[in-house]
């Protein structure tokens, strides 16, 4: 392999890896903390549990609602640029997300129980 060809492919390598660090799946990133409950070709639905202090590591997910059934507090997101901000959690509330890459953290007492509907397409 020529040396201008080996180094053509050595600079693509940064950014097939910022492309799959982006694109991490959160059920294959934290499988102890998200089901898929459903999935075809329009939506994935997921249900998410966790425990108060629970780190659930840098995942991404595409534009989605997410439903919470039980837990009072709030969840610390931390994007991949490391922006944190947190969310309420309240019982019953519905919140719509547009397409996102975070790490979480609730900060609640007990644990919470989330339905997540992602969106597939346009």
């Amino acid at each position: 392999m020529s040396g201008r060809l080996t180094m053509s492919l050595l600079m693509l390598v940064p950014l097939f890896a910022a492309r799959g660090a982006y694109a991490q799946d959160a059920v294959k990133v934290s499988p102890d903390h998200f089901t898929v409950l459903l999935e075809n070709e329009r939506v994935r639905v997921l249900d998410f549990h966790a425990k108060a202090g629970e780190k659930i590591p840098t995942h991404s997910h595409p534009a989605y609602i997410s439903y919470s059934i039980s837990g009072a507090g709030k969840t610390k997101f931390t994007s991949a640029a490391g922006k944190v901000r947190e969310t309420p959690a309240k019982t019953g509330q519905a919140t719509w997300h547009e397409a996102e890459t975070h790490a979480s953290e609730y900060e609640g007492t007990g644990s919470t129980h989330v339905l997540l509907i992602e969106l597939k397409g346009k």
